[in-house]
C-alpha cells in the first residue's frame, strides 16, 4: 500500500500507462485504460486529472465514459426503475461499446472508433461519425461495471476507485443539493445502484482482476495498491 498526495497518486498512474505503452509497442495500437468504481466514487475527476498531465507529456488522450453507452430507458428499466438487476445488466450497450470504441483500438483494430452511442436528450441511440486515434493514444474510459467478464480482456490496464459506499450517498447529496433531489438520490443508492455494486462484487469479484487499486476517501490523501506482476 503506497500513500502520498492527489499529484503523487495522478503521476503514479501516467507512469502506469507509460509502463503499458512500453510493454506493447510491437501491437500498435492505443492503451485502453479502465477507471472503475461506484457511483461517486470520483471517477471521472480522476480521468479527468490524469488526461490532463498526459496531454502535458505529448499523449493524445480519448476522454470517454460509460454513461455515453446506455441503452434507451425503456429497455434500462425494464426489470423496474429501482432494482439492482436491471442496473447491472441491462443499463448499458456493451455491444455497441466494444464494437464503437475498444474493439477499433485494440489488437487488430482500425482505430477509427465513436466516443457515444446514446442521445440522452433524444433518448435514442446513435451513430456518430468515426474519428482516427494515432496508434500511441490514451483512452481513458470511466463508468461502473467495467471489470465485468465481458469486458475484462478488453482493456490494457484497469484501475478500480474504492470508496466506501455509505460514503457515496452521502458524495451524490452534495452534488444536488436540492431538497426535491433528496428523495430520489437516497432511493436510487439504497434500491438500485449500490445492491447493484453489491451484485457486482460477488459475481465478478472487480478488486481481484485491477493492476491498480486508489482508496479515494480522502481526496487530497490517498492511498492506492499496485497489483505485483
Amino acid at each position: 500500500m503506497e500513500q502520498g498526495t492527489r499529484g503523487e497518486l495522478i503521476d503514479r498512474l501516467a507512469e502506469a500507462v507509460g509502463a503499458v505503452t512500453a510493454g506493447a509497442v510491437t501491437t500498435r495500437h492505443p492503451v485502453r485504460v479502465a477507471v472503475d468504481g461506484p457511483p461517486a466514487a470520483g471517477k471521472t475527476t480522476l480521468a479527468d486529472e490524469l488526461a490532463v498531465v498526459l496531454r502535458a507529456r505529448g499523449r493524445e488522450v480519448i476522454r470517454a465514459t460509460v454513461d455515453d453507452f446506455l441503452v434507451p430507458r425503456a429497455q434500462r428499466y425494464r426489470r423496474g426503475r429501482y432494482t439492482a438487476e436491471g442496473c447491472y445488466f441491462d443499463a448499458h450497450d456493451r455491444a455497441a461499446l466494444c464494437r464503437f470504441l475498444l474493439d477499433p483500438l485494440g489488437p487488430g483494430g482500425d482505430r477509427r472508433f465513436r466516443t457515444t452511442a446514446y442521445d440522452a436528450q433524444t433518448d435514442t441511440a446513435l451513430s456518430p461519425p468515426a474519428a482516427t486515434a494515432p496508434a500511441d493514444a490514451v483512452l481513458l474510459f470511466d463508468g461502473v461495471f467495467l471489470l465485468r467478464p465481458e469486458l475484462l480482456d478488453r482493456w490494457d490496464l484497469r484501475v478500480l476507485v474504492s470508496v466506501p459506499f455509505e460514503q457515496t450517498v452521502d458524495r451524490a447529496r452534495s452534488r444536488d443539493a436540492a431538497p426535491t433531489a433528496a428523495a430520489e438520490i437516497e432511493r436510487s443508492w439504497r434500491d438500485r445502484y449500490l445492491p447493484a455494486q453489491r451484485l457486482y462484487a460477488a459475481t465478478a469479484h472487480p478488486a481481484d482482476h485491477a493492476d491498480i487499486t486508489v482508496h479515494n476517501t480522502r481526496l487530497q490523501n490517498p492511498s492506492w495498491e499496485v497489483r505485483p506482476g
